[in-house]
């Protein structure tokens, strides 16, 4: 049984702000589990690793002997999270909601404890909710209150159009954690006045404030822009083992300790064993496989992780190949091709300028050999392996 103190390290362990931890504390003294709230507006069917960062801490909540409320907002998916936002973000019909909504609840238990999970949907009580009281709760809170919030002052300044419905959708997930009877909410730094609403409507209702705890938005693979599917720069929970292991391997030497320090499982004397390894001179590869092996084996089993790493020294350790590459005939009309034509017509690169780009950049292989010579020629019959970047590979014949 973990003491007081140790459940505090774990629920601050990767946090970014615990409001507030005086109440927190007395809570947890009181040995009542916490109903722990978290939700989730189903706007794409598909968590990725920025999603897990607070569904890991929601676990970690659960092995302290915690309920979890994993909330679908199925009722405000259908008005559209202006968060972060700066234009009126389309609303998702309820069939739209509901297919994703499926979706999440079948990946969700990929890291949550189902016996300790309880899954509600907001349009339980918000459909239920009249006009009147509508009304009511958003009387609640004067426009000058809504118009603190950054993303909707930035609008306004920038004379932006806010509608009315947008407003309604802190004041519908403050509401939410009136009917739960939260104790605590998770969320995003992103979603810090949201939260804040959830404690207000609860002391005007009559009942506790929950206690708030931020978590940190991970950057995608890019390291710059938070981790979106529409950005291209994610690592999906669902995507096959070797492309998830692919594209941990891949993130840069920097970007890799945010990545371990807010998703990993290890302890926090083993990460500090890493990082002073790489300190003294070791190979920060090693680390990376180690984490990207963690990482696959959580969602796909400690097989496929296995496998996902052999497949990588294979290609990238020791200048193996893939054996499933593509084959592909380029023709050639009876004359030599310059390889940038060549990477085009096989599919490897979007145009010949591109081509041209990432020879330049060294981010060309023929046969294992990196290529230099831009004006390389590739002759009728000749059949090559061409790889470009980490995982595009194809073998081709110029007929």
């Amino acid at each position: 049984m973990a003491t007081l103190e140790e459940k505090l390290q774990i629920i601050r362990r990767g946090s970014d702000e615990l409001l507030v931890e005086a109440e927190l504390t007395e809570r947890l003294r009181s040995g009542e589990p916490l109903r722990v709230k978290a939700g989730f507006d189903p706007t794409a069917p598909d968590l990725h690793l920025g999603h897990t960062v607070l569904i890991n801490k929601l676990r970690q909540l659960q092995e302290l002997g915690n309920h979890v409320l994993f909330l679908i907002g199925d009722f405000t998916g259908m008005i559209g999270d202006p968060t972060g936002k700066n234009a009126t973000r389309p609303p998702l019909t309820r069939e739209e909601v509901a297919l994703n909504a499926r979706s999440y609840t079948d990946q969700v238990f990929k890291i949550l404890d189902r016996d300790r999970t309880e899954v509600v949907f907001n349009s339980t009580w918000m459909d239920r909710l009249g006009a009147a009281d509508m009304v009511k709760l958003a009387a609640t809170h004067t426009v000058a209150r809504m118009l603190e919030r950054d993303d909707f002052s930035k609008r306004y300044t920038n004379n932006q159009p806010i509608a009315i419905h947008e407003f309604l959708y802190p004041l519908v997930q403050g509401y939410d954690s009136v009917a739960l009877r939260a104790d605590m909410e998770l969320g995003g730094t992103d979603q810090k006045f949201n939260l804040l609403m959830g404690r207000e409507l609860q002391k005007h209702y009559g009942q506790k404030p929950q206690v708030i705890l931020t978590m940190p938005l991970l950057e995608g693979l890019d390291g710059v822009n938070k981790m979106s599917k529409s950005l291209g720069n994610y690592v999906g929970i669902n995507e096959d083992p070797n492309e998830i292991f692919g594209k941990l391997m891949s993130v840069s030497d920097q970007l890799m300790w945010r990545y371990i320090d807010l998703l990993s499982f290890a302890s926090l004397a083993t990460i500090r064993g890493w990082k002073q390894q790489v300190a003294e001179g070791g190979n920060p590869r090693d680390i990376k496989v180690a984490f990207a092996q963690e990482i696959v084996e959580r969602f796909h089993g400690r097989d496929a992780a296995q496998a996902a790493l052999a497949d990588f020294e294979a290609r990238f350790r020791q200048g193996g190949t893939p054996a499933n590459m593509p084959e592909v005939n380029v023709p050639a009309a009876g004359v030599a091709l310059i390889i940038p034509h060549v990477l085009k017509q096989a599919g490897l690169v979007a145009s010949t300028s591109e081509g041209l780009r990432l020879i330049a950049q060294g981010g060309v292989k023929l046969n294992g050999e990196k290529v230099s010579d831009k004006s390389l020629k590739l002759a009728p019959g000749e059949q090559v392996v061409l790889q470009v970047g980490k995982r595009k590979f194809a073998r081709v014949t110029i007929t």
